[in-house]
């Protein structure tokens, strides 16, 4: 993955529902990661992303021997390098940041200078001299739409993609799954002890400085509530921590998916626990996509990325956790009815607010008081 600004025009990053982002400070919460290389290699030492790509390529050379190619956000080039090694007649390689200086030396140090040129600057202000056969990226965040970087997919598709143009991934889908996990014990201790910490500081401050500052309680409850409890967590689990059955949230069609589309992810879906008595903890959200090529054009070998959890082949994407306080005990065929919202956060267009509401009907018919929370992926 690479950066591509996200609805740039006139020094404003237009993504988060029309609100207008300063181009700048945009750079710095976002783009200015990409730049270095100790990110990119994290990116590239992943076998599960780094394998599909290159299948998905080289397994479809068809989609890619003398034809034009858009790589959106290229960071250090290995997509557009492959896609020139596939038989690309022309790849043009875009990336937002200073990357894009690595990635043009790696593509002459691989003698592909001839077919790929890199383009520093946003998708939205390049201007190519063709549209192209394909569009290939490495967009998706944490549970896929983090980052919000699919926007810019999305404008460089509309503008630069044929009508009969193929888009790598091609299709993209988020599950939602129940789990159990220390981590919900682990978090609610974190919080405690901060709060203990917090009526020592008081009384400290009371004794030697002569100041009461217990007013500040709530407020700073609801701050660490947040960020110990309310915040999601990365984390990459073993399969058996998942307890019911995983279902989809979002189903994407990259080809015809618009902006408006993923603004706000609804769902309401049922699963019903498989383990045997135990504690659900929370919720996990993971995501896979497809290169399938398109109805048209469909590709000779459809390849998966699968971010689920995995015993011996996680993937730096991991997957987000939702932890409930308290956990709440379940049983073998309890069924859940679970409702999921997710929008982007109003101070940051490229981080994500969850809000995710419950209810359990035990395996003997009682019925649970329903519950609703809130989450930030941060």
């Amino acid at each position: 993955m690479g950066s591509s600004a996200n609805g740039v025009a006139n020094g404003v990053a237009a993504g988060s529902g029309g609100r207008g982002v300063d181009k700048g400070v945009d750079y710095a919460n976002y783009f200015c990661t990409y730049s270095f290389l100790y990110h990119q290699k994290e990116m590239l030492c992943d076998r599960v992303r780094m394998n599909a790509y290159y299948n998905a390529v080289f397994d479809n050379r068809d989609h890619f021997i003398g034809k034009t190619v858009l790589d959106v956000g290229t960071g250090s080039g290995i997509l557009a390098i492959w896609a020139g090694q596939a038989g690309a007649r022309k790849v043009y390689a875009v990336e937002a940041t200073k990357m894009s200086e690595h990635a043009r030396e790696l593509v002459k140090a691989n003698n592909l200078q001839n077919v790929v040129e890199v383009i520093e600057g946003s998708i939205e202000d390049v201007n190519l001299p063709e549209k192209v056969d394909v569009i290939i990226s490495e967009w998706m965040g944490y549970f896929l739409l983090r980052e919000s970087m699919f926007d810019s997919v999305i404008f460089a598709r509309d503008r630069w993609l044929k009508p009969t143009g193929v888009m790598y991934p091609s299709n993209a889908r988020m599950w939602l799954a129940p789990i159990r996990s220390r981590l919900a014990d682990h978090k609610m201790s974190d919080y405690e002890g901060s709060m203990g910490g917090w009526c020592s500081f008081l009384d400290e401050t009371k004794a030697y400085y002569g100041v009461d500052m217990s007013v500040l309680t709530k407020p700073y409850s609801e701050e660490q509530k947040k960020y110990y409890l309310q915040t999601s967590l990365w984390n990459n689990l073993h399969p058996n921590q998942v307890i019911g059955t995983a279902a989809i949230i979002k189903e994407i069609d990259c080809l015809t998916v618009t902006v408006n589309d993923i603004l706000n992810v609804r769902a309401s879906i049922s699963s019903s626990i498989s383990a045997e008595e135990t504690r659900l903890c929370g919720f996990a959200g993971w995501f896979d996509v497809q290169f399938r090529g398109s109805k048209e054009n469909p590709a000779q070998q459809e390849i998966e990325l699968t971010t689920a959890p995995s015993e011996n082949h996680s993937t730096h994407w991991g997957q987000q956790v939702f932890l409930l306080h308290p956990p709440i005990c379940v049983g073998e065929r309890d069924n859940l009815n679970i409702n999921f919202s997710m929008v982007r956060s109003k101070e940051n267009h490229r981080l994500m607010e969850v809000e995710l509401g419950c209810e359990i009907r035990k395996s003997s018919g009682t019925l649970l008081p329903p519950m609703v929370n809130k989450f930030y992926i941060e």
